[in-house]
């Protein structure tokens, strides 16, 4: 028969197997979002995951890189299409997430 420590013990292992679970699903809907993009901007430093981009104005196309400057585009990792609507893009980055709008576009991106 099992103790009550053992019962505490699994019910503790449950709730953080539980916590974890809700945490990578959370990772990979998106936990943060920046709004109305107009120029290039470095939206997140580091690892992380470009999970959608939202096109409001449509202008030309721009596009998003594995990138944590503003002056280094050489790792694409989408292209913002020319038309107004929502992307699903979710791909992972390893140095961070670089926005650059096309002209005359306005994005929005959520994001981990």
């Amino acid at each position: 028969m099992s103790s009550l420590t053992d019962i505490f013990t699994t019910a503790k292992n449950v709730v953080t197997a539980i916590s974890s679970l809700g945490q990578d699903y959370m990772s990979v809907q998106g936990t943060s979002i920046k709004a109305a993009i107009t120029s290039s901007t470095v939206v997140r430093t580091g690892a992380g995951r470009v999970v959608n981009v939202s096109v409001t104005v449509a202008g030309a196309v721009g596009a998003i890189y594995d990138s944590s400057s503003t002056s280094v585009t050489t790792l694409p990792i989408a292209v913002v299409p020319a038309t107004v609507g929502v992307y699903v893009i979710n791909l992972p980055v390893v140095n961070g997430i670089l926005a650059v709008p096309g002209a005359g576009q306005t994005f929005s991106l959520s994001y981990s």
